[in-house]
């Protein structure tokens, strides 16, 4: 009796690499994708310094006259002297402060809230009534 031999020739194991490629490329894109996101959109907080005025010393400032400090309000009023007012009695109290004081500073105290479009149109008119020193001061109210 003749046993057959249950090896029909020699055949050579073959590992299959395609699945584990695809595999390795998923992993690979997963963490591309997630370090992208990760490191692309950086939203940066930044707190601004706020300025110490205690340390100054007055006495070497140059003594200025009271400066003219005119509000815009949040319903976009604008106030001096605690009274809303209208360009016109804006310009005409410009026009005298800057007769009185040529040297002297006029400050606009807007509310933060504000668009700064608002402000800047206010600070354009009064450039424009005659106060060219204009100082920026934006408050919480």
């Amino acid at each position: 009796m003749r046993f057959r031999s249950r090896k029909t020739g020699s055949q050579i194991p073959e590992v299959n690499l395609v699945p584990l490629m695809d595999v390795l490329m998923s992993v690979l894109t997963f963490f591309i994708i997630i370090s992208m996101t990760l490191t692309g959109q950086q939203v940066l907080q930044v707190t601004l310094p706020t300025s110490n005025t205690a340390s100054i010393d007055n006495n070497k400032l140059p003594q200025q006259a009271n400066p003219l400090v005119v509000g815009l309000t949040l319903k976009e009023e604008i106030i001096l002297d605690n009274e809303p007012v209208n360009s016109g009695k804006l310009a005409n109290r410009i026009s005298t402060y800057i007769d009185k004081n040529p040297q002297g500073r006029i400050i606009l105290s807007a509310d933060r809230k504000l668009p700064y479009s608002k402000v800047s149109a206010l600070l354009k008119k009064m450039g424009k009534m005659g106060g060219d020193r204009i100082s920026l001061l934006l408050q919480d109210k």
